[in-house]
């Protein structure tokens, strides 16, 4: 136990020298974000595809979570969720969203800010079928979201769904599956010491290409 509580507003961590330039930058914001997402699995780092989730409600009111990134490339940024719960409600009645990745161990973050649409439901079925068995029945089990009494109730819908599809296959549940985020802008930020950090933003143009501009820390 410490003696004293910690000092939220005291600086721990000071970020490292190294930075990040113009030419250092891929002109593709996609081939940019392979680069720096290879550079964090290969340092191995823990939930390397981990990502806050923003989202809000028709009147305004935001929303974060995490969620894990399951596939990404031209078209966007691909996770899995329950359509019934409150970021899928959020999203389907208000498609603009946010991506959040932050890799400390490499002072690196990327924001990504987009419109989101559903995927496929042949594609949320084949990510479905490759989940572990039990996340499969849990996907069936879990009302996203909603209030319950007690764990009892979820472990009971657990068992009932383990009693009703044994050992498989198990269908995708019709309230579940895949979201894509298409990125209208992609930034990617390099932490530098005294908080004058390198702040790239990538926008996408009319024409699909890209404009990089670097923002003040």
């Amino acid at each position: 136990m410490m003696d004293k509580p910690l000092d939220p507003s005291s600086p721990l961590y000071e970020h490292a020298a190294h930075g990040l330039r113009r030419r250092d930058l891929d002109p593709d914001p996609i081939k940019q974000f392979i680069n720096w997402f290879t550079a964090a699995a290969e340092a191995g780092i823990r939930d390397v595809n981990a990502m806050s989730l923003a989202t809000a409600s028709p009147d305004g009111k935001p929303s974060v979570r995490i969620v894990l990134l399951k596939g990404f490339d031209q078209d966007g940024f691909v996770f899995f969720t329950n359509y019934a719960s409150e970021k899928g409600r959020q999203l389907d009645a208000n498609p603009n969203a946010a991506l959040g990745f932050y890799w400390i161990e490499l002072d690196r973050q990327i924001r990504i800010n987009g419109k989101v649409e559903r995927t496929s439901r042949e594609k949320s079925e084949r990510y479905f079928h490759l989940r572990p068995l039990g996340s499969q029945l849990g996907a069936w089990a879990s009302r996203q979201s909603e209030v319950i009494d007690a764990r009892r109730v979820l472990d009971a819908q657990l068992a009932e769904m383990t009693e009703r599809y044994g050992d498989g296959p198990i269908p995708l549940p019709p309230q579940w599956g895949g979201y894509r985020l298409k990125p209208a802008t992609i930034e990617f930020w390099q932490g530098r010491l005294n908080r004058l950090h390198d702040r790239f933003r990538y926008t996408r143009r009319a024409d699909s290409s890209w404009c990089i501009d670097r923002l003040s820390p």
